[in-house]
């Protein structure tokens, strides 16, 4: 392992958010990028994530930040130039609570305002669009073509083969060991590979964010949890879906190959780094099935795994600089959207190191707001 002995910027973490500030910084001439990562690229919640991508949500800085990203994904044939399967199927939000259909008309009036072609569809529509569910207690559904899924670790790889083309240096399997500060600057990194000195540091660690922040003085409130995917055997017929997604009870599912892909977030998981799948967690999610989609109980079940999400408070992203420690930035707590957010808040961040304007206003993620200043309203967000 050739670790640099200096570098204009060090990025710890590998994974979309690591990759895709390597690449832009990179790509705008940056010099001396140096991104960290102390196993694989793309080896902590990246490459476990479900790969939806979509811009709907609740208020218009997530819309933003989302529909950016979905832009920039697809272009990404072009730039940085990788095939990442994207599959326009849409994103379809089933919902059967009062609550919940007033929540989500709001939504789509916001998002149809900010360019995002989403609508309002009753459970017939919904039926035709998802063939698989039964419509028993549906109310209405939320619907937008253009969202969709695609391969996380494709794009991992494109941004990483693009930043290096560039001519950044991505290490793996160098874990960082320390911060150094002085009079409130940043001084350098050391890993296990040897002591990078540096003015700048990104943290793109995901759920290891909080421990990463200690290590310069800077409160990152990033809690991990575990969420688990299942896998399924081939279904027929194979029709084409969006990804669907029960609200009340946040069960969702979409086409995996010739099979499907089964998620579910479990209400009552603690807090923690544990990847170990479970015999509980399965019944729960054939609970849901049972109301949703009874078709599909005799499936069987041919592999998963559990990832962890980096949760915030108010489940909204940190993305910002600190005002203590300088220059040490920040874009992580992304609560189940970073892969959706990660080529957007690459571009932040490279704007915020090069010091210009950001497309969008991202003092509401700063990482202080939950030191006594309002938090950033979203409703529900669509987690």
């Amino acid at each position: 392992m050739d670790v640099p002995s200096s570098a204009e910027v060090v990025i710890i973490g590998g994974g979309i958010m690591g990759t895709s500030v390597a690449f832009h910084l990179a790509e705008a001439g940056v010099r001396d990028v140096v991104l960290v990562e102390r196993d694989e690229l793309g080896s902590g919640s990246t490459c476990k994530a479900a790969g939806g991508v979509r811009a709907q949500f609740s208020d218009a800085l997530n819309i933003r930040l989302s529909a950016r990203s979905l832009a920039a994904y697809r272009r990404f044939g072009r730039q940085p130039g990788q095939n990442i399967d994207l599959h326009t199927a849409g994103y379809l939000f089933l919902l059967s609570r009062p609550e919940d259909v007033a929540s989500f008309e709001a939504g789509v009036a916001l998002q149809n305002e900010l360019g995002v072609p989403s609508t309002m569809v009753g459970p017939d529509e919904a039926k035709r669009l998802s063939p698989l569910i039964e419509t028993d207690g549906l109310l209405a559904a939320a619907f937008s073509p253009e969202d969709g899924y695609c391969t996380p670790e494709s794009a991992v790889l494109g941004y990483a083969v693009g930043a290096r083309r560039h001519g950044a240096t991505l290490l793996t399997g160098c874990e960082v060991l320390g911060i150094d500060t002085h009079g409130g600057e940043i001084r350098a990194v050391h890993t296990t590979g040897g002591r990078i000195g540096t003015s700048t540091v990104v943290c793109a660690a995901g759920a290891w964010s909080s421990a990463v922040g200690e290590m310069a003085g800077v409160r990152l409130p990033v809690t991990p949890y575990r969420r688990q995917l299942a896998f399924t055997e081939p279904i027929a017929p194979h029709v084409r879906m969006p990804m669907t997604l029960d609200f009340a009870s946040a069960f969702y599912f979409r086409r995996e190959g010739r099979g499907l892909m089964f998620g579910m977030s479990d209400p009552d998981e603690p807090p923690g780094f544990r990847l170990n799948r479970t015999d509980e967690w399965l019944s729960k999610l054939a609970q849901k099935m049972a109301t949703r989609v009874p078709g599909l109980l005799g499936t069987g079940i041919t592999g998963g795994w559990a990832g962890l999400y980096e949760v915030t408070p108010d489940h909204n992203a940190l993305i910002g600089e600190s005002p203590d420690v300088g220059r040490f930035l920040y874009t992580t707590g992304f609560s189940g959207h970073g892969f959706m957010q990660g080529p957007a808040a690459g571009e932040i961040v490279r704007d915020l190191v090069v010091n210009r304007e950001p497309f969008v206003d991202i003092s509401p993620l700063d990482a202080r707001r939950f030191e006594g200043a309002a938090r950033l309203r979203t409703e529900s967000n669509y987690v």
